[in-house]
C-alpha cells in the first residue's frame, strides 16, 4: 500500500507541476501582449529641435525644407473638406442639439450640398467670385457657420469673421477696412444692429444681409437687402481697434498639415473621431481643429451656444478630441480636487494621481489601469467617457494641473503655442514627452529663431529672446495696413511675437516674458497694462502705479507709490493718522486707496476685467536710481516685476476675486 500511495502522489505532483507551469506561461504571455505600452516618440526627446542657440527647426524635419502640405491632394481648406467628402460620402459632419434632446446630424454630402446652394446665392446677389471678395459672418459657433465659410470657399471668396465683443467702433471699423458688401448673421439683434450703422451712413459699402433664420416683418423696408438662408480674426485689446490678419489657404494647409506630421505616429484622426465645438470660431484656433478634423471626415458637433451647458452637451456628444482653453482646465482641477472632500479620499486621489503621473513618465498614457476603474471612472465619463485627445492653447497653463489632468483624464494631452499671425500654432508639444512647463518645438512647417532684447536684459546667445517665426504658415500682413504690418514682419519675412520664449536643453521653447506691454489673462482676455496706470494717475492719492498680469490668473494686481505732498493728509481726511511710511503699511488705507482707484477707473471706462482687486501701497518712488525707470523715466517692468515678486505672488495667493 506504501508503495502504491507514494507512485499515486508523485503522479499528482507531476500533474500539478505541469499544470502550474502552463497556467503561468499563460499568464506571462498574457502579461505581454496587453501591458501597456509606452508610446513611441517620433524623434529623440532630448532633441526635439535642430539649430543653434537662437534659430531652429523641427527634429522630424530631414532638412531645411519646411512642410507646406501632409497629403498631395490637401493644398486649400477646400481641399480638405473635400477629402473629408470623399472619406465619409453620407456619414455625419456636423452635429446640433436642442435642450434634453441627442445630437442630430448633417452629412458630409448635404454640407457641401447646401455651401454650393448658398455661395450661388451670394453669387447672384453680386458676389464676386476672387480672393478680393470679402463676406462677413456674424454668429455663434453653429453648423451654418462652417456652411457659410464652405460656400465663399467653394467661389474663392475670403471669409471675415465678426463677433459681438468687438464693439461698435471696431465692427464699423472692420466692415469699412474690408469693404464688406454682405454679412451673413445668425439672430436679428445682430442684424439690426448693422442696418442701424448703415442706416446712420458709417458703414455705407453694406448693401445685403442674409439671417440663418426667418426674419420678422420689421426688416421689410430698409436700406439694404435682406433674405434668409434656412437650414434644419484676431482680438481686439484695450481701445486698439482690431486689425484684419491675411491668412491664406497655403497659411491654413501647412499648418494643419504639421500637426497631422506630429501625431501620425500616436494620434490619427479616424472617421468615427467627434470634436467638441464651443470656441469662437472667429479664432483661428478653432478653426485650425476643424479643418484637420475634415481632412480625415470625422465629426464635429456644436455646443447649444450656452456655455452654462457645456458640460451637458459634452456628456451627450461624447467627444474623442477636446479643444480647451487653460480656463476651463483650471474649472475642471478645481472641481476635481474640491469633490475629494474627506482626508481619505483626498490621500487616495493623489496617490492614484502620483502612480500615473509615474505611468506618463515612462511613456504610458491609457485610461484602464486600476486607479482610472477605482478612481478617475466618475472624471472621465463627466466628459464623455470617450476622450483620445486634447489640445490647449490660447494661454499659458500651469504645469501642476496640466500633469494633474493628464494623469486624471488618461487622455493625450498637447500644448501649443502661437497666435493668429502665424495662422494658429508654432511650437507643439511632442508625443511621448510628458514634462510641463515648455510648449513643445517647433512645428515642421515653422522656423523659431530668438532675437536680442537689450533693454531686457535678453540675448539669443545665451538662449533667450524675442520670438520670431518664418515659414509658409506666416501671414500676408495686415489689410491695407502697412505700418502694422512692417511692425510685425521684418524686410526678411520674419514675424516679431511680442513674446520672450527660452531654448530649454532639449529642443522645446519656453515662454518666458512679454515683450510688448499686452498681456492676457487666463480667461483670454487682453491687457493695455499702460492704458490703465494712465487712468490711475488720475487719482489724487497715487503718484506712480505698476498693473500687473498674469496669464495663470484671473485678475489684476497693482503696485501703488502714493503722492507723498498729499498722500498724509487725504488719509487724514478719511480717518486715518500716522507717518507716509506707517500709513503705507495700513491695510485699510490700502483699501480706501483701491475704492478710490476703481472709481477713476469705472468713470474713465475700464471694463471690470481691466480694474485692479488688489494692490500694496511702496513708499519708495520708482527712479532711475533705483533701476524701476528708463533714463526717458519708462517704467522698466521686468525689473518691478523681480523688485516687487515677493508682494505679487502674496497678493495672488489670496483668495481669486
Amino acid at each position: 500500500y506504501i508503495i502504491i500511495v507514494l507512485f499515486i502522489f508523485q503522479d499528482w505532483s507531476n500533474d500539478i507541476y505541469l499544470i502550474f507551469r502552463k497556467s503561468l506561461a499563460s499568464l506571462t504571455a498574457y502579461w505581454l501582449v496587453t501591458r501597456p505600452r509606452p508610446m513611441r516618440p517620433p524623434c529623440d526627446l532630448q532633441a526635439q529641435s535642430v539649430g543653434d542657440s537662437s534659430c531652429r527647426r523641427s527634429a522630424l524635419l530631414k532638412d531645411d525644407s519646411l512642410m507646406e502640405y501632409y497629403y498631395e491632394d490637401t493644398r486649400t481648406v477646400f481641399d480638405m473638406f473635400q477629402r473629408g467628402l470623399r472619406i465619409a460620402g453620407d456619414g455625419p459632419c456636423l452635429g446640433f442639439r436642442k435642450p434634453g434632446q441627442p445630437y442630430q446630424w448633417i452629412s458630409y454630402a448635404e454640407v457641401f450640398e447646401q455651401a454650393q446652394l448658398l455661395g450661388s446665392g451670394l453669387l447672384a446677389k453680386g458676389c464676386q467670385p476672387n480672393s478680393q471678395q470679402f463676406v462677413g459672418i456674424f454668429a455663434q459657433n453653429r453648423p451654418e457657420w462652417i456652411i457659410s465659410e464652405l460656400a465663399c470657399y467653394t467661389y474663392s471668396m475670403a471669409v471675415v469673421p465678426l463677433y459681438d465683443t468687438l464693439g461698435l467702433e471696431a465692427m464699423v471699423h472692420i466692415l469699412n477696412l474690408a469693404e464688406i458688401s454682405l454679412v451673413i448673421c445668425d439672430r436679428e439683434e445682430k442684424a439690426a444692429a448693422l442696418l442701424e450703422n448703415k442706416e446712420r451712413g458709417v458703414t455705407p459699402k453694406l448693401s445685403c444681409l442674409v439671417l440663418f433664420n426667418r426674419f420678422s416683418d420689421t426688416f421689410w423696408g430698409k436700406p439694404v437687402f435682406i433674405f434668409s438662408y434656412f437650414f434644419c480674426c484676431s482680438g481686439t485689446t484695450g481701445n486698439v481697434l482690431p486689425k484684419g490678419a491675411m491668412i491664406t489657404h497655403g497659411n491654413i494647409a501647412s499648418n494643419t498639415s504639421s500637426v497631422i506630421k506630429i501625431l501620425e505616429g500616436s494620434f490619427v484622426i479616424q472617421q468615427d473621431d467627434v470634436s467638441i465645438s464651443y470656441l469662437p470660431l472667429a479664432h483661428m484656433f478653432e478653426r485650425m481643429i476643424q479643418v484637420t478634423m475634415f481632412c480625415h471626415g470625422a465629426r464635429v458637433g456644436f455646443y447649444q451656444g450656452d456655455i452654462s451647458l457645456l458640460m451637458d452637451d459634452i456628456k451627450t456628444l461624447k467627444p474623442t478630441f477636446f479643444p480647451v482653453v487653460p480656463r476651463l482646465l483650471n474649472r475642471i482641477y478645481d472641481k476635481i480636487l474640491s469633490s475629494a472632500t474627506s482626508p481619505l479620499r483626498r490621500a487616495l486621489l493623489h496617490f492614484a494621481v502620483r502612480r500615473k503621473q509615474a505611468e506618463l513618465s515612462s511613456g504610458v498614457v491609457r485610461n484602464d489601469s486600476l486607479w482610472d476603474k477605482l478612481v478617475f471612472n466618475r472624471i472621465q465619463a463627466s466628459l464623455g467617457g470617450n476622450l483620445r485627445f486634447a489640445l490647449t492653447a490660447s494661454a499659458p497653463i500651469s504645469p501642476t494641473v496640466l500633469s494633474f489632468l493628464r494623469a486624471t483624464l488618461g487622455c493625450l494631452i498637447f500644448e501649443g503655442y502661437g497666435q493668429t499671425e502665424c495662422t494658429a500654432g508654432c511650437t507643439f508639444s511632442m508625443p511621448g514627452d510628458w514634462s510641463a512647463d515648455h510648449v513643445g518645438a517647433p512645428l515642421p512647417c515653422a522656423r523659431v529663431k530668438l532675437v536680442d532684447i537689450p533693454d531686457m536684459n535678453y540675448y539669443a546667445k545665451n538662449g533667450d529672446g524675442e520670438i520670431c517665426i518664418s515659414g509658409p504658415s506666416v501671414f500676408r500682413g495686415y489689410l491695407k495696413d502697412p505700418e502694422k504690418t512692417a511692425e510685425a514682419l521684418d524686410s526678411d519675412g520674419w514675424l516679431h511675437s511680442g513674446d520672450v520664449g527660452q531654448w530649454l536643453p532639449n529642443g522645446t521653447l519656453r515662454i518666458i516674458d512679454r515683450k510688448k506691454h499686452i498681456f492676457k489673462l487666463s480667461q483670454g482676455e487682453y491687457i493695455a497694462p499702460e492704458k490703465i496706470e494712465n487712468v490711475y494717475t488720475r487719482c489724487v492719492p497715487v503718484l506712480q502705479v505698476f498693473v500687473h498680469g498674469d496669464s495663470l490668473q484671473s485678475y489684476l494686481i497693482g503696485i501703488v507709490v502714493p503722492d507723498p505732498e498729499v498722500f498724509v493728509d487725504w488719509a487724514k481726511g478719511r480717518g486715518f493718522v500716522g507717518s507716509y511710511e506707517e500709513l503705507c503699511q495700513n491695510p485699510d488705507l490700502k483699501n480706501a486707496v483701491l475704492e478710490d482707484m476703481n472709481a477713476v477707473g469705472k468713470k474713465a471706462g475700464l471694463k471690470s476685467f481691466e480694474q485692479v482687486k488688489d494692490l500694496h501701497l511702496h513708499p519708495e518712488t520708482f527712479s532711475i536710481a533705483n533701476g524701476l525707470l528708463t533714463p526717458t523715466l519708462k517704467s522698466r517692468r521686468a525689473d518691478i516685476r523681480r523688485t516687487f515678486q515677493i508682494q505679487i505672488s502674496s497678493m495672488y495667493s489670496k483668495t481669486a476675486f
